[in-house]
């Protein structure tokens, strides 16, 4: 694979950029591999990387009924941060946060990662006391968090109107190595890496069934035919249960369309993420200059990746007292994706009945942030057979044992 670099990018302008190769392969399925992963999102493909980068694994094909990075993964407002509540959580959110500061260089591919900064303001004194615990933890955890004055609110963001009648900001967590990046790049350069290590993706191939045998998955079903593995690890957020009934077990989640939308292009108003929990909306502005805005799941079970009139009058309305500018906008466009939520708002990445099959699901409406650390964790599970630190207390068995990770204020506004 040719490396990506400025020389190369005026040796190509000279040619008429006639000479890039392509990205990635689409190879034809082999009749075997070690690994076989279902889902080619970015979970999917960060767990193929560090199998190869970390273990060696390369005979591995990641399958995709859809393309590549359709699902969720091009479906998000692109918020990375870990400023969570759980010792586990904060340790996974914190390893992904920091694989994306390097993500760039260690893909050869531009993710443009931007550590803007993300807030979440507190509007309640019950929120002060949450946020102002939260940060305390963090600073036990080793994740850099403060708790900041409405001034200082007002200083980072002063397009917000921090002095409203019914939801004042009273302060905000802040995170200042928090921030976004560009989510389809996230995808495509996974997937430029692992193509690179001889993996396969194969897009447009969906699972139609599981063959097992002794206990152990022997083979997938395929729309492009059989294929038999080793092992199989399941990726594919929103349709984990789907495919989980497929393999004859069943898992502890619920799956929901989550809503997002974007206004129309304004000149840069706001350089850092705000998240306001209380009214459920949270926003930044892309480096197109539209305002991303995000909201709530839907009250019931769906497997809908449309946008709903609904939500854009309820995101919209609870963000017009904070930030007044909103009501002056034009909404470009809106789309949902489908989340997986557990009991507890937290994953699953765990062993399952099939003594060689593995399952990463349950990232509700935080998959996008946690990718590389999820990838990281999910990747050491298959290679070893057992969770390594990251991965030991997101196993299913917590749901029968009682071991709740309880991150249901943390995990964000949807939850």
């Amino acid at each position: 694979m040719r490396r990506y670099s400025a020389f190369a990018i005026a040796r190509e302008g000279v040619r008429y950029h006639q000479g890039w190769e392509r990205a990635w392969k689409s190879p034809t399925p082999k009749k075997k591999y070690d690994v076989v992963i279902v889902g080619a999102g970015g979970h999917g493909l960060a767990t193929a990387f560090y199998l190869g980068k970390n273990f060696g694994i390369t005979n591995v094909a990641i399958i995709e009924k859809g393309w590549l990075g359709g699902g969720n993964t091009g479906r998000n407002t692109t918020i990375i941060r870990s400023n969570y509540l759980q010792d586990p959580s904060a340790a996974i959110y914190e390893k992904a946060r920091s694989l994306y500061e390097t993500m760039s260089q260690d893909l050869n591919y531009n993710v443009m990662f931007s550590p803007r900064g993300v807030m979440m303001l507190a509007q309640t004194h019950h929120e002060v006391r949450g946020y102002q615990r939260t940060a305390h933890a963090n600073a036990l955890q080793g994740v850099k968090t403060e708790f900041i004055s409405p001034q200082k609110v007002k200083e980072l963001v002063p397009i917000m109107n921090i002095n409203g009648p019914r939801y004042p900001v009273l302060g905000a967590l802040w995170q200042e190595r928090a921030g976004t990046a560009r989510h389809d790049a996230v995808a495509w350069g996974y997937a430029r890496a692992c193509s690179d290590m001889g993996m396969d993706i194969i897009q447009k191939c969906e699972v139609t069934g599981v063959d097992q045998a002794d206990g152990k998955v022997t083979g997938v079903q395929t729309t492009l035919g059989d294929i038999a593995c080793d092992k199989m690890a399941i990726v594919v957020a929103g349709n984990s249960g789907h495919l989980a009934e497929m393999s004859g077990f069943r898992l502890p989640m619920e799956s929901v369309a989550l809503q997002a939308l974007v206004s129309e292009p304004i000149k840069p108003c706001m350089d850092v993420v705000v998240m306001a929990n209380t009214v459920h909306g949270y926003m930044s502005q892309s480096d197109k200059g539209e305002m991303v805005i995000g909201g709530g799941t839907d009250a019931f079970n769906n497997y809908t990746q449309r946008g709903s009139f609904h939500h854009i009058e309820e995101t919209v309305r609870a963000l017009v007292e904070t930030f007044p500018m909103v009501s002056r906008l034009k909404m470009l466009r809106q789309w949902g994706g489908i989340v997986d939520v557990t009991g507890d708002r937290s994953p699953i990445i765990s062993k399952t009945p099939l003594g060689n099959t593995f399952i990463n699901a349950g990232w509700g409406t935080g998959g996008f942030k946690s990718i590389p650390g999820s990838g990281w964790a999910m990747a050491e599970l298959v290679a070893k057979g057992e969770p390594g630190p990251l991965a030991a207390e997101f196993g299913m068995n917590r749901f029968t044992e009682g071991r709740f990770i309880d991150e249901s204020v943390a995990a964000g506004v949807a939850h």
